[in-house]
């Protein structure tokens, strides 16, 4: 595998670009060797369905479209991030026990975390930010034909 891949998808901010996303998101890392069943597939796709959401819900229509970055450095680290054209960083919603909403941030935080990964936030030039994960990605080689997995 290369020292460096990278791809990226921008979609227009509406609902129906969370699933598209995590689509997305999910065939490459099966083309990178990620297994679509494993666990580690379902952790990064329900990070990328929060990291969408809020790029389309918390925007107020300030972000007509948002992009999603797929990178992996060295075999060794995944790095996901969503950009958006609004100056608002991400931040915890009060939310009530009964309510659905308000607690992406803290699900992507504890998600990524719990796969020993990071949680950052970068601006933009244009003014929007970039919120990142960062997930360690053990691969063996290829030569062996073992799976590659997202340490969890």
């Amino acid at each position: 595998m290369a020292d460096h891949q990278e791809v990226s998808v921008t979609l227009p901010s509406e609902p129906a670009s969370v699933s598209a996303a995590r689509r997305y998101v999910a065939e490459i890392l099966g083309e990178w060797g990620m297994p679509p069943d494993s666990d580690a597939a379902d952790t990064v796709r329900l990070i990328v369905s929060e990291l969408a959401t809020n790029a389309v819900q918390h925007t107020f229509g300030q972000s007509p479209t948002f992009t999603v970055d797929v990178q992996l450095d060295r075999d060794e680290r995944l790095r996901i991030g969503v950009t958006d054209s609004h100056p608002r960083w991400p931040k915890r919603l009060p939310a009530a026990v009964q309510q659905d909403n308000g607690r992406g941030i803290v699900i992507i935080r504890c998600l990524t975390l719990e796969c020993g990964g990071r949680l950052s936030v970068q601006p933009t030039q244009e003014g929007g930010k970039t919120v990142w994960i960062a997930l360690p990605w053990n691969a063996p080689s290829s030569s062996n034909g073992q799976a590659v997995t997202v340490k969890q």
